[in-house]
């Protein structure tokens, strides 16, 4: 690493300011300070003294996606091998056959979506920011392991250039970059992201094994005929709870299973990263819309409305959403009561986007989406009720002080 960072030091001087290659600055600048720690240091005041800046803010967030990706890239080849019969396969034959599934997804959301950060860097002229390490891996991570790779490419520049670079760049999305390039990829191609032919790659001309399906169990959920247990067609199509925490069954990459995503919790709480407040406000808000919909009516009412909470915080992507996604401290709210009712919110309108809306089963998407417009709002009136409430403490206090 000396010997690169030797080389690097010495042709420094040809991308500085009337260098030959001054254009690419920000090309060297990311090699820099993405393997090193840059050396320069502040020239003036004030000072602040602090261990965490945004590139270690990032890659820490990349470091707790780390549990969530082995666990995808192990359950992709695992459902391949289930799916195609190869009754032989071993534990590395799923870790290999994963890898070849899912590297590829990862792979170009890299590549296409770091074409297009670095190209607005040069042109604008500021830095590469770390915070594509971030929204390359958690993008794939959203989608099924069938999936088409042009569409990841498409989906990926979608939510760069939309969801980032048209508000500025790094610090100023409104929106969730990865999410707002699930969301588009959701929309624009629902074949490859819904429905019973997606989520599990099966060889051409296989046969699939007794008991398989391709639904995910928030479709079958949705799909429940009325008159019947939400929980029991779930049971009879493969997914009981125990089934949907450790997550073995097919879905998107990253998201199927609890537990990785609890370990990933963990890491971004204890180091400071991501927002408890967040997480905790979405189960709370989850927690209780689904409870509120379990008071209605069985009979006048979906059958859907009766899964429990417990349930719900297992299926689908509400997990990966509310701790990866929702968490985003650009687009979330900043403000400390903000991040509570931002986060109750979010758990409030993804389960009744489930529940009222058959044509969006998992709704953890759009009530992040929603919730990122509205954080500007929360944390607007959070500021004007401290506001007031400091101007009617200052106001008591001259009136006590004028009648001592």
């Amino acid at each position: 690493m000396k010997f690169l960072l030797k080389r690097l030091q010495k042709n420094k001087h040809l991308f500085e300011p009337g260098g030959k290659l001054e254009r690419l600055f920000p090309l060297y600048e990311a090699q820099e300070s993405f393997l090193f720690t840059p050396p320069e240091t502040a020239k003036g005041a004030p000072h602040v003294r602090d261990g965490l800046d945004l590139k270690r803010a990032m890659i820490t967030v990349v470091f707790a996606l780390i549990p969530p990706t082995l666990w995808g890239i192990f359950n992709a080849g695992l459902q391949y091998n289930t799916v195609n019969q190869i009754a032989d396969a071993s534990t590395m034959d799923h870790w290999i056959q994963g890898m070849i599934i899912v590297m590829p997804i990862i792979l170009v959301s890299y590549i296409v979506g770091g074409i297009i950060e670095v190209a607005f860097c040069i042109i604008r002229k500021h830095e590469v920011n770390e915070g594509f390490l971030v929204t390359g891996l958690l993008f794939p991570l959203t989608l099924p392991p069938t999936i088409p790779l042009w569409q990841v490419a498409v989906g990926i520049a979608f939510g760069i250039l939309i969801g980032k670079e048209i508000f500025g760049g790094t610090g100023f999305n409104v929106l969730n970059p990865a999410l707002t390039a699930r969301a588009f990829v959701f929309f624009a191609y629902p074949a490859q992201l819904s429905g019973d032919q997606v989520w599990t790659v099966v060889k051409d001309g296989a046969t699939q094994i007794d008991g398989f399906t391709g639904a995910t169990p928030l479709a079958v959920a949705a799909n429940v005929p009325d008159g019947q247990s939400v929980i029991a067609a779930l049971n009879e199509a493969g997914f009981t709870w125990a089934t949907m925490f450790g997550g073995a069954m097919g879905g998107s990459i990253a998201e199927t299973s609890v537990i990785p995503i609890l370990i990933g919790a963990a890491i971004l709480i204890a180091l400071g990263i991501g927002s408890w407040r967040i997480m905790v406000g979405g189960v709370i808000g989850l927690i209780a819309g689904a409870s509120l919909l379990n008071l209605l009516p069985a009979d006048n009412f979906s059958p859907f409305t009766q899964l429990p909470f417990y349930y719900h915080l297992v299926m689908g992507s509400f997990a990966f959403g509310i701790v990866f996604m929702a968490t985003d401290p650009v687009s979330a709210a900043a403000t400390t009561t903000g991040k509570w009712i931002y986060g109750i919110m979010i758990g409030l309108l993804a389960v009744i986007i489930r529940v009222a809306n058959p044509a969006f089963p998992e709704g953890i998407m759009l009530a992040i989406l929603f919730m990122n417009v509205m954080a500007p709002m929360i944390d607007h009136y959070v500021l004007q009720g401290h506001i007031r409430k400091r101007q009617a403490d200052i106001k008591a206090r001259r009136i006590s002080y004028a009648t001592s």
